[in-house]
């Protein structure tokens, strides 16, 4: 049966691969679609690895890799009897993938009438609209917490990767949900203490450590979180929302700013703002939130 297989292989190279070099030496404009024929065959075969390595496909395709390859050496070295009893055995093979995958199978042609066929493409959401709804999972953790005056430190990346500061920290790589933040930062848990990094639509890690601004920068009355905040913002571009344990109040520093007592409607303007890299018209925010303090005080 190997050399059956052999000869089919030899047979297959000859006429096609033999033959289609040839033909492009006569008429190189055939270059092209075999260029595109090999980039979707070495995609797909991409897709499929990457997929089954979450799957127990994976380690069922590594058992049948070995069968293949101790198959081949026992024809290889005339190992007749045990080749004879792995031969017929592989004769059910497409039998017995169909059986052991039918979940699998299942899933996939399912697959085909649906929008998750995008997904196993690489065909994701628009990332602004994708960007537009973490944000709102954000504003919901920032509520929870600030409800339950629970500390927090979160850190949105813009164009300035915060590789080094994700190192710092413990690597979770999770979609952004409101309740896996508020958990994150429940008091006297592994993680609470540091800061979360959001890094392309994930929470990217916990647990990080942020540069410090000096004592001139900030006033002596905010703590370790304000301060860190402000000094990640001054080093990079990235957004950093703070949540007083004290107080409950939410501050955001960026540009090297800290706004204080920063409210939902204003905090989701000056995230939404910065979707594009547009200006988020800090001062105009900033303005508006003395004036409203004024108001306060003014009463």
């Amino acid at each position: 049966m190997i050399d059956n297989l052999l000869q089919n292989v030899n047979a297959y190279f000859q006429r096609n691969i033999v033959n289609n070099i040839q033909e492009l030496y006569q008429y190189p404009i055939k270059l092209i679609p075999l260029i595109l024929d090999i980039a979707i065959v070495v995609f797909l075969l991409y897709k499929f690895i990457k997929a089954s390595k979450k799957t127990r496909v994976w380690q069922l395709l590594k058992g049948i890799v070995l069968y293949i390859i101790i198959t081949a050496l026992s024809s290889l070295f005339h190992l007749r009897i045990l080749n004879f009893i792995l031969t017929s055995f592989l004769s059910y093979g497409v039998i017995a993938l169909i059986v052991i995958f039918q979940p699998e199978l299942r899933r996939a042609l399912e697959q085909l009438g649906t929008n998750k066929l995008t997904k196993f493409f690489g065909i994701e959401k628009d990332i602004e609209t994708k960007t537009k709804e973490d944000i709102y999972k954000i504003l919901i953790a920032v509520e929870e917490l600030k409800k339950t005056k629970t500390g927090a430190l979160i850190v949105l990346e813009k164009d300035i990767k915060l590789q080094d500061i994700i190192d710092t920290g413990v690597l979770i790589n999770s979609d952004v949900s409101p309740q896996l933040l508020v958990n994150i930062f429940v008091p006297n848990t592994p993680l609470h203490d540091g800061a979360v990094i959001i890094s392309e639509n994930k929470i990217m890690a916990a647990a990080c450590i942020l540069p410090l601004a000096s004592d001139n920068d900030i006033s002596k009355a905010l703590g370790t979180r304000h301060r860190a905040a402000l000094g990640m913002s001054k080093e990079t571009d990235s957004i950093v929302i703070v949540v007083s344990e004290e107080s409950g109040r939410v501050s955001v520093a960026k540009e090297g700013k800290l706004l204080l007592d920063v409210d939902e409607d204003n905090l989701r303007q000056i995230l939404l703002s910065n979707i594009n890299g547009s200006d988020s018209g800090i001062e105009k925010i900033k303005r508006k939130i003395n004036n409203k303090q004024n108001d306060v005080k003014s009463k």
